[in-house]
């Protein structure tokens, strides 16, 4: 089994990350980081996000967890690029992390993380941020 999550640098990749995290400990399983990368060059600037990713990870407690990176190029639609990444690694679950939105916002189409939830071939763990304070 893997756990697969959508990761950026966002507040709400983060939150997804060590949710993802908690469940790949958990269900004592492989966490798969899924990265789409707006400029894509295969190997470059991957060893540094691995190194942010790892100390993520630590930060949150699961510097222990057996974890792999992959990246994607964005190329048309970050949505697309996600699914392919959670089949590439054969992931059972997929956790994304979504923004606080309006309800005007929530009613709108196009968001990546809704497109996801309707394509993707595994289940979909949607994470929220925390609260800003």
């Amino acid at each position: 089994m893997t756990i697969a999550v959508a990761q950026d640098d966002s507040a709400e990749g983060a939150a997804a990350l060590l949710h993802a995290a908690r469940e790949a400990q958990f269900q004592q399983t492989r966490l798969a980081v899924l990265h789409v990368l707006d400029e894509f060059s295969p190997g470059v600037g991957e060893q540094q996000l691995a190194h942010e990713v790892g100390q993520a990870l630590a930060a949150g407690g699961y510097g222990g967890l057996e974890w792999t990176l992959h990246t994607a190029p964005e190329e048309d639609n970050r949505a697309t690029a996600l699914i392919e990444l959670t089949e590439q690694v054969q992931a059972d679950l997929l956790v994304v992390g979504s923004k606080r939105r309006t309800p005007i916002g929530k009613f709108l189409l196009g968001s990546t993380v809704q497109r996801v939830v309707l394509d993707s071939p595994v289940p979909v763990l949607v994470v929220k941020a925390p609260a800003p304070q």
